[in-house]
C-alpha cells in the first residue's frame, strides 16, 4: 500500500472514540464525585483486608494499574483473580472482608459476572467499574462506579480504558484524601486533549513493516505497556509482547538484537531512571527503542503532554499511543475498528 492509498486516520471509529477521552473524564469526574467520595469514606471507616481485581483484556490492564496505584498509595495488598477458579472450577475463595474490584466495559462477560457473584457470596465487597450500568455485572455488584464513556462501537477499547484508569485514580484520591491528586484530576481532561494532538508519526513509520516487538513498562506504566501490546496485536497484526522493564532482563532480552523494535513507557517516579537505563542498554545493542518517558532526550524519544501529577502520566501516554496505533493499523492495510475474529463483547467461561 503506498502513502496515497492510506485512509485518513481521522475517519475511523477508533480515532473518534479515543478523541472523546477528555470528555469522558469530564463526565465521569463530575457525575461520580458524590458516589466516589461516599465509597471512599466507607472504605476508610471499614478498611478491607486486601483488594482483589477481576478483569480481562484491556480492563485487566487497567487492573494492573490499579494494583500498583493501590499498593503504592495505600499500602494495601492487591491481587489479580484467576477467573477460571470461580467460573469453571467453581471453587469458593477466601475473600471475606476484601474489596473485590471488577472492571469491564460491557459488564456482560459471563465469567466476570460469576466471579462477582461468588465474591459477594464469599463476603467480599464487590465494586464494579463498568460502562454499561444496566448490565448483569452491575446487578451483581454492591457498588457500581459508572465509566460514563458513552457508546463505544470500535472493537478496540479506548475511552472506556481511559475511563477505568480515571475511576481508579478518583477512588484512591478520595480514599487517601489526597487533595493534590484530586486537583490534578480536574485538569487531566485538558491534558488528555493535548496528548491526543501530539505527533507520534516516527513510531508509525518505524513500525509499518515490523514483524515483532517488545513493549516495556514498570510500576504504574506496566499496565500501559500491556495495553499497547494488545492494541498492536489486535489492530495492527503486529506480534508485540509486554514486559516489565526489570523482568525483560531475565531471559527475553536474549531476543533483542540489531534493529529489534521496542517501545518503552515510563513515568516520573522511582522507576524512571531504571527504565531509561534499560532503554539505553538496548540501544547500545543496536535495538530501535522509542520511549514515552519524561527526561529522555534521545532522537527516538516521543513527545509527551505535561501531566498535572505523576500519577496521571500513564493516562496521557496511553492517549497519545491510541492515536498512533490507529494510524499504524491503517498504514499496515488493516481496519482498526474491525480486527479479524474479534467481537466487542467476548463471552468467556
Amino acid at each position: 500500500m503506498n502513502v496515497a492509498a492510506i485512509p485518513d486516520p481521522k475517519t475511523t471509529l477508533m480515532y473518534a472514540e479515543a478523541a472523546d477521552g477528555g470528555a469522558t473524564l469530564e463526565r465521569q469526574l463530575a457525575s461520580n464525585e458524590t458516589l466516589v467520595k461516599g465509597l471512599a469514606q466507607e472504605l476508610r471507616a471499614r478498611p478491607p483486608r486486601f483488594v482483589v481485581s477481576c478483569a480481562r483484556g484491556s480492563s485487566d490492564h487497567a487492573a494492573t494499574f490499579a494494583k500498583y496505584l493501590i499498593e503504592t498509595e495505600l499500602g494495601l495488598v492487591t491481587a489479580s483473580a484467576s477467573l477460571s477458579v470461580s467460573s469453571v472450577y467453581a471453587v469458593p475463595q477466601g475473600v471475606e472482608g476484601a474489596l473485590y474490584l471488577v472492571i469491564s466495559q460491557s459488564g456482560r462477560s459471563a465469567d466476570l459476572v460469576r466471579c462477582a457473584e461468588a465474591a459477594r457470596a464469599g463476603g467480599a465487597r464487590v465494586v464494579s467499574l463498568v460502562n454499561a450500568e444496566d448490565s448483569p455485572l452491575a446487578a451483581a455488584s454492591d457498588t457500581v462506579i459508572p465509566l460514563r464513556a458513552g457508546s463505544e462501537k470500535s472493537v478496540p477499547a479506548t475511552k472506556s480504558y481511559l475511563g477505568s484508569l480515571t475511576a481508579i485514580l478518583h477512588l484512591v484520591a478520595h480514599w487517601k484524601r489526597d487533595e493534590r491528586l484530586m486537583t490534578a484530576l480536574a485538569t487531566t481532561p485538558a491534558a488528555l486533549r493535548q496528548a491526543f494532538a501530539l505527533d507520534w508519526s516516527p513510531l508509525v513509520a518505524g513500525l509499518k513493516d515490523a514483524k515483532g516487538m517488545f513493549v516495556l513498562g514498570r510500576g504504574l506504566g506496566l499496565g500501559i505497556a500491556q495495553e499497547a501490546a494488545l492494541k498492536f496485536k489486535e489492530t495492527c497484526g503486529l506480534h508485540a509482547e509486554a514486559f516489565s522493564s526489570a523482568e525483560v532482563q531475565h531471559g527475553p532480552m536474549a531476543l533483542v538484537g540489531q534493529g529489534f523494535p521496542l517501545l518503552v513507557f515510563a513515568q516520573d517516579d522511582a522507576t524512571l531512571e531504571g527504565s531509561l537505563a534499560t532503554a539505553r542498554a538496548f540501544r547500545s545493542r543496536g535495538a530501535r527503542v522509542w520511549t514515552a518517558a519524561p527526561g529522555d532526550e534521545h532522537a527516538d524519544a516521543l513527545p509527551l503532554a505535561h501531566a498535572p501529577h505523576p500519577l496521571c502520566e500513564p493516562l496521557l501516554e496511553a492517549q497519545s499511543f491510541y492515536r498512533a496505533v490507529n494510524a499504524l493499523a491503517l498504514a499496515r492495510g488493516l481496519d482498526p475498528d474491525m480486527p479479524p475474529y474479534l467481537n466487542k463483547v467476548t463471552q468467556t467461561l
